[in-house]
C-alpha cells in the first residue's frame, strides 16, 4: 500500500512523516543546517520527485529529491525563482519564472536551466512564449517546441499585438485575446479561429470557467453589466457560442481576482449549480444537461428537529454558497468528489433568496435533487474512505476539540474529542481517495503558541471490510427522469450505518447504457433561440444561409437545422436522425461587395488590398488594373492579406479598378489614387461620405516626414472629373504633429495629394 509522506516546515525545521502524522524526523542534516527554505514543490505527474526552494533573501538555490524526501541535492541558480511550472505530463519538464521577470526552463527536472522569453503556460507537448513586455515593444503569440525556443525560431498567427493578460491554456483549447474584444481559441493546437458571440452581445470582460468534456465555458461581462456575468456554452471546437443562463453573481477573491457562481458537481457529468441575480435577488439553479435547462433547488421538506418546512417554489427555494476554498485545508462552502457520485455538501440557507444570515449545511445523496440539513452552522465536511464516511469540523476562530462522523450520508453524526485541549484549528490533511482511514488536524493551542499536529485513525471505526450485502444501489435521476446526459445509470453505494470500509477494490458504477434521444438531449445551435413552444427559430440577427458563404460550388456543407445534441451526450437514435446537421451542395454565388482600399503600413501609398464579400470563390477571376498601363489577373480567388505592391513612376491621378466575375455574374470597383511623388507616400484617413457646408475631418500620415507643400482637389455630385482647387468652397484649418502628422477640415470634400519641394 502506497503510504504519502507528510512535510511541515517545524518553526525553523522541515519535517518529514512516513506514517501519516505519527513520528517526524527533522530534514535539516539532509539539506544543510544553514539552509533557510520558502517554499516545497512537488511533482503532480510523479509523487516521489520533490523540489525545495531556498529563502532568496538569503541564496539562490535549488534542492531535488526523487524518493519523497528522504534525499536531497543541492544545486546553485545565478537566478532567484518567484515560481515554478511543472509539464502536465513530462515528470523532468520544469518553468522557473525569475524575480526579475525572466523565463527559465528545465528538462532534467531542475539541475540545468535555460533561458527563454516568457512563457505563460504548457498547452499539451508544446508552450506558448510571450516576449517580455516593454513601453517599445507589443506583444505577440508565438509556440516553439522547448528544446528549440529561441529568437531565430519564432513565428506567430497574429499580425497584430495581443493582449498580454489574456493568454489561457486549459486541457485542448487555448485562449488569446487581440486587441479590445476580439477573442480567439485553438482547439488541439490548431489555427486560432476568431470566437463567436451572439451579435447582440457587447463584452467588456470574458473568463473561462470550464473546459471539461470537450466543451467550452465562458463567463461574458456586457458592457452595461458591473456585478453579474453572462454564461456562454460553446460546441467542441471552442468557437460558436450560445447562452446559457444569464446574470450570474460573481465577486472578487481574496486577491482580486474574478470568481463566478457556478459550480460543477464531480462524479455526475453535465450537472452544475449556479446563482443568479433576479431582481436584486441572488437565486440558486441547478441544470442536469449542461444549461439547456435550469430549475430552482427544492428545499428540504424537514428541518433539523423533524417539523414540516413551509417553502413553495417559486417564492421559496434552496440557495447555495458556491465558493470553492482557496485554502486546500479547508472544505469550502460546497465540495462534491470523484469517488462518491452523487454526493453534495454545502452552505446554504432556505427562502425566497440567498443569505450570509441564518445559514446552515446541507447534504444531497442523490445529485441535488432532494435535500437535507445536517447543521445549523457552518462546518467544514470532508470526505473519508473513499466517500463512504463524511467528517466535519465547526467552522470558527474559536479553539475547538470535537468533530463528528457520519456513515450514512449525514443523517445521524457521532460526536468525537480529538484533542484534550481545544485547538485553534487552522486545516486537516485529507485524502477521500486513499484507502486508508486517517486525518491529520493541524493548528495551534494558543495564538502565540507553536504549531500543533493531531493525527486521527478511524481504522477502529471502520471495524471490518463491506461485503455485497453491505451495499445497496441508487438511480441518478433529473426530478424522475432516469436518462441524464442521454444515459441511464445506476450506482452502488454502502448502505446507511454499515460501519465497514469500502477499500481499494470499490467500484461505483452498476448499470451505464445509453437512452433513446429526447428533445432534452438537444440545445438551440449557434444563431438559433429557443421560444415559447420550445423550438429553435433563427435569431433576429442571424442569417442561416450565411452559413454557406465560404462554400464552392460542387461542394457540400452542413445546413444546421437549429439543434445540436449537448456535447458528451451520449444518447442513441430516437430524436438524433431529426435533429443532426444536413449536408447539402452549396449553391453558387455571383461576386458582390467587391472593393479596393489603401492598406495600413509604412508605405500605404504603395499597397491595395481587394476584397469579395460575396461569390463562389473557387470560381472567380479577378483582375486588377493600376490605371497606369499595368494589369494583373488572379484565378481561385482568395484575399491577399499583405496587399499587392505597386510603385507608380510617375505623377498624376490614377483610377484602380477591380473586375470580378464566374459564371453567374460580375462585380466591379473603382478607386482614384493621386500620386504627387511616385517614390514618396501618404496614408489618407478620410470619411466615405461628405455633406456640402458640413465639417468632417481628414488625417494624412506622410512618409517620409520632410514637410511639403499642400495641394486641393475635389469634385461634386457623381463626376468622375476631378476639378482644379477653388478656395471659394473650401475652408481649411492645418495642423503638424511631430513632422509627419497632418489634420485638415474641410468644408467640401473631393481628393487631395502632397506636392514634393
Amino acid at each position: 500500500m502506497y503510504v504519502p509522506c507528510v512535510f511541515f516546515f517545524c518553526v525553523v525545521f522541515l519535517c518529514r512523516s512516513t506514517d501519516y502524522g505519527t513520528t517526524y524526523e527533522k530534514l535539516n542534516d539532509k539539506v544543510g543546517l544553514k539552509t533557510v527554505l520558502s517554499y516545497l514543490y512537488v511533482s503532480p505527474t510523479n509523487k516521489r520527485k520533490i523540489m525545495l526552494l531556498s529563502d532568496p533573501e538569503i541564496e539562490s538555490s535549488i534542492l531535488i529529491s526523487s524518493d519523497e524526501g528522504a534525499t536531497y541535492q543541492k544545486y546553485r541558480l545565478n537566478f532567484y525563482i518567484q515560481s515554478l511550472l511543472f509539464h502536465p505530463k513530462q515528470e523532468d519538464w520544469v518553468l522557473a519564472y525569475s524575480l526579475d521577470q525572466k523565463l527559465y526552463s528545465s528538462m532534467d527536472f531542475g539541475r540545468r536551466w535555460q533561458l527563454m522569453s516568457a512563457c505563460f503556460a504548457w498547452p499539451g507537448r508544446r508552450f506558448s512564449c510571450e516576449p517580455i513586455p516593454s513601453p517599445l515593444a507589443d506583444a505577440h503569440y508565438i509556440t516553439c517546441r522547448i528544446q528549440e525556443c529561441s529568437e531565430t525560431t519564432r513565428s506567430g498567427p497574429f499580425l497584430r499585438s495581443i493582449d498580454t493578460s489574456s493568454l489561457v491554456v486549459q486541457d485542448e483549447y487555448v485562449f488569446i485575446q487581440v486587441r479590445r474584444s476580439n477573442y480567439y481559441v485553438s482547439y488541439k493546437r490548431e489555427p486560432f479561429a476568431q470566437i463567436k458571440l451572439p451579435k447582440y452581445s457587447l463584452p467588456k470582460d470574458m473568463h473561462i470557467i470550464s473546459t471539461d468534456e470537450n466543451q467550452v465555458f465562458a463567463a461574458v461581462q456586457e458592457w452595461n453589466q458591473n456585478d453579474t456575468y453572462n454564461l456562454y456554452i460553446s460546441d467542441i471546437r471552442g468557437v460558436y457560442f450560445t447562452l446559457a443562463l444569464e446574470n450570474v453573481k460573481s465577486s472578487r477573491g481574496l486577491e482580486g481576482n474574478i470568481i463566478i457562481d457556478l459550480y460543477e458537481v464531480a462524479g455526475i457529468k453535465g450537472v452544475f449549480l449556479a446563482n443568479k441575480k433576479i431582481e436584486d435577488q441572488i437565486k440558486t439553479f441547478i441544470t442536469y444537461n449542461k444549461g439547456r435547462d435550469w430549475r430552482l433547488v427544492q428545499a428540504p421538506d424537514t428541518d433539523l428537529r423533524g417539523d414540516p418546512v413551509q417553502c413553495q417554489m417559486p417564492f421559496c427555494s434552496l440557495h447555495l454558497h458556491l465558493q470553492i476554498s482557496e485554502n486546500p485545508y479547508t472544505s469550502g462552502s460546497i465540495s462534491s468528489k470523484e469517488t462518491a457520485p452523487g454526493l453534495l455538501v454545502a452552505t446554504g440557507n432556505i427562502g425566497s433568496e440567498l443569505s450570509y444570515a441564518d445559514i446552515g449545511m446541507f447534504v444531497s445523496s442523490d445529485g441535488g435533487n432532494s435535500w437535507r440539513q445536517i447543521f445549523e452552522e457552518e462546518y467544514n465536511v470532508w470526505y473519508l474512505d473513499w466517500g463512504g464516511a463524511l467528517v466535519a469540523m465547526k467552522h470558527t476562530s474559536m479553539p475547538i476539540r470535537h468533530l463528528w462522523v457520519s456513515f450514512d450520508e449525514g443523517r445521524s453524526w457521532s460526536k468525537y474529542s480529538f484533542t484534550p485541549t481545544p485547538l485553534f484549528v487552522d486545516g486537516s490533511l485529507v485524502d477521500p481517495g486513499i484507502e486508508t482511514q486517517i486525518m491529520t488536524i493541524f493548528g495551534h493551542f494558543s495564538l502565540r503558541s507553536e504549531w500543533q499536529l493531531v493525527k486521527v485513525d478511524y481504522k477502529s471505526i471502520f471495524s471490518r471490510r463491506c461485503n455485497k450485502d453491505d451495499y445497496q444501489t441508487w438511480h441518478l435521476h433529473n426530478q424522475g427522469e432516469p436518462c441524464v446526459m442521454g444515459e441511464r445509470k445506476i450506482y452502488k453505494k454502502r448502505k446507511p450505518g454499515a460501519q465497514c470500509a469500502l477499500g481499494r477494490d470499490y467500484s461505483r458504477t452498476v448499470v451505464s447504457e445509453p437512452c433513446v434521444c429526447a428533445d432534452g438531449d438537444f440545445e438551440c445551435d449557434y444563431g438559433y433561440e429557443r421560444h415559447s413552444n420550445n423550438q429553435c427559430v433563427p435569431a433576429f440577427w442571424f442569417n442561416p444561409s450565411s452559413l454557406s458563404k465560404d462554400c464552392s460550388f460542387g461542394q457540400s456543407y452542413l445546413n444546421s437545422t437549429g439543434y445540436r445534441r449537448i456535447v458528451s451526450n451520449n444518447c442513441v437514435d430516437g430524436l438524433r436522425e431529426k435533429y443532426m446537421a444536413k449536408a447539402e451542395k452549396c449553391p453558387g454565388k455571383a461576386p458582390r461587395g467587391l472593393h479596393i482600399l489603401t492598406t495600413d503600413g509604412k508605405l500605404p501609398g504603395s499597397y491595395l488590398q481587394y476584397f469579395l464579400l460575396q461569390g463562389d470563390l473557387q470560381r472567380t477571376n479577378i483582375q486588377l488594373d493600376f490605371g497606369d498601363g499595368i494589369a494583373v489577373s488572379y484565378a481561385n480567388f482568395s484575399p491577399i492579406e499583405d496587399g499587392i505592391r505597386h510603385v507608380y513612376k510617375s505623377a498624376g491621378i490614377f483610377q484602380v479598378t477591380a473586375y470580378a466575375e464566374n459564371s453567374l455574374g460580375s462585380d466591379t470597383a473603382v478607386l482614384f489614387l493621386h500620386v504627387v511623388c511616385p517614390l514618396e507616400h501618404v496614408h489618407l484617413s478620410v470619411p466615405f461620405v461628405a455633406i456640402r457646408n458640413k465639417e468632417v475631418n481628414i488625417t494624412a500620415v506622410v512618409w517620409p516626414s520632410q514637410s511639403g507643400t499642400l495641394t486641393y482637389f475635389w469634385w461634386f455630385g457623381n463626376s468622375t472629373k476631378v476639378r482644379s482647387p477653388t478656395p471659394l468652397f473650401a475652408s481649411v484649418s492645418l495642423r503638424w504633429f511631430d513632422g509627419n502628422k497632418v489634420e485638415q477640415r474641410y468644408a467640401v470634400l473631393a481628393w487631395f495629394g502632397i506636392s514634393c519641394f
